[in-house]
C-alpha cells in the first residue's frame, strides 16, 4: 500500500464533475464573483443551477457545472457549513479575485503556479484523484492516455474503491491532458492556442498521442509560491523541526513532485529560504545530511505576505499605468 492521502481509508476518489471541460480562462473569477455577490447566504448555490445561470455566466449548462467544479476543487469557493445549500468565498478566492485581489485576470505566472499547487497538493476537501496521482505517484516520464487509464484502474483495485467505468476514466484522463498540454507548434495568441491557462506552465507536452511530463528547472515558478507550498507540505506532515531534502524532492504532494523540479533547481531554491523567510527556515548540509530546519511555524499573515511578494513589481506597474 502506498503513502499519502489517496491511501487513507476515508478517502473518496473524484473522477468526474468537470463535465469533460478543462479549466478555462475567466472561469474562476466568474464563479468567485457569483458567490461573492451573495456571500454566505442560505441557498446561494442556486446561482449555478437556476434558470438564469446560462445567461449569468455566458456558457452552456454543462460548462456552468464544470466552472463550479473547478472553483471548488481549487478552493476559490467552498461549501458553507452553516447555511443549507450554500457556498462562500475563501481566503484564496479573496486573495486572487476579491476587491483587493492581486491578480483577478491571472496575468501573473505566480497565480497559475499557485492554482496548480492548490489543485494537486491533496489538501483540498474534494481534491481530484487523477491530478494528484499524476503529480505525486506516477513514476514515469512518458505515457499515453491508455496507459493512464490502466494505471488508474490498478489504483482503484489496490485501494478497494468502488468500480469506476472505463468511460469515466477515459474522460477524466482526457480532461487532465487538455488541462496541461502545451503545443508550441500552434499559432495564435496564448488564449487562442491553449485551452486551459494551466497549459502555460508547460508541464506536459504531447506528440502523436504520447505525452511527456516536463521535469527540470521552472524559471517562472516564483519564490513566494514555492515557499508557501513547502510550508503547507511540511505542515501536513506534522510539527518536526527538520525536513529532509529527500522528502521535499520525492514524497507524494511535495513541492519537488508537484512542480516537477529536478534536484539541482530544488537545491537552489532551498538555499534562498533563509532570506525569503527572514531566518524562519534555514537550509542545512552537514555531514552529508541535506535538510531544512524550521525555527518556528510561519503565521498566516507571513504566508500571505510571502505570496504577495510575487506580485509587488507587477502591481506597482499597474498603479503607474492607472
Amino acid at each position: 500500500m502506498g503513502r499519502g492521502p489517496l491511501f487513507h481509508s476515508d478517502y473518496k476518489p473524484v473522477f468526474s464533475g468537470h463535465e469533460t471541460f478543462p479549466l478555462r480562462y475567466g472561469w474562476l473569477k466568474k464563479a468567485y464573483d457569483a458567490i461573492a455577490a451573495d456571500n454566505r447566504s442560505a441557498g446561494n448555490k442556486k446561482v449555478f443551477r437556476d434558470d438564469d445561470a446560462i445567461a449569468r455566466f455566458g456558457v452552456g449548462k454543462n460548462m456552468v457545472s464544470s466552472m463550479r467544479h473547478w472553483a471548488l476543487s481549487i478552493g476559490v469557493i467552498q461549501d458553507n457549513p452553516v447555511f443549507v445549500d450554500s457556498m462562500e468565498t475563501t481566503e484564496v478566492g479573496d486573495f486572487l479575485f476579491g476587491p483587493d485581489g492581486v491578480d483577478p485576470y491571472l496575468e501573473n505566472p505566480a497565480s497559475l503556479w499557485f492554482i496548480h499547487w492548490l489543485l494537486c497538493n491533496g489538501l483540498q476537501p474534494h481534491f481530484k484523484t487523477t491530478w494528484f496521482w499524476m503529480f505525486s505517484h506516477f513514476s514515469g516520464s512518458q505515457f499515453t492516455r491508455e496507459e493512464l487509464v490502466q494505471g488508474l484502474t490498478r489504483l482503484i483495485e489496490t485501494c478497494g474503491w468502488s468500480t469506476v467505468s472505463a468511460t469515466t476514466l477515459k474522460r477524466d484522463v482526457e480532461c487532465f491532458v487538455r488541462t496541461y498540454e502545451f503545443n508550441p507548434s500552434q499559432k495564435g495568441t496564448m488564449e487562442d492556442v491553449l485551452e486551459s491557462p494551466l497549459a502555460e506552465l508547460r508541464l506536459l507536452q504531447g506528440m502523436k498521442g504520447t505525452y511527456h511530463l516536463v521535469r527540470g528547472p521552472k524559471p517562472s515558478l516564483s519564490s513566494g509560491v514555492f515557499t508557501v507550498a513547502l510550508d503547507a507540505f511540511w505542515k501536513s506532515h506534522g510539527s518536526s523541526r527538520t525536513l529532509s531534502f529527500e522528502m521535499i524532492a520525492h514524497e507524494p504532494a511535495s513541492p519537488g513532485r508537484v512542480f516537477l523540479l529536478d534536484e539541482i533547481d530544488l537545491s537552489e531554491r532551498l538555499l534562498l529560504l533563509e532570506d525569503m523567510t527572514r531566518g524562519v527556515y534555514k537550509w542545512s548540509e552537514t555531514a552529508g545530511l541535506k535538510q531544512v530546519i524550521r525555527t518556528r511555524d510561519l503565521t498566516d499573515e507571513e504566508r500571505w505576505s510571502l505570496l504577495k511578494t510575487d506580485y509587488q513589481g507587477v502591481n506597482e506597474l499597474r498603479e503607474v499605468a492607472q
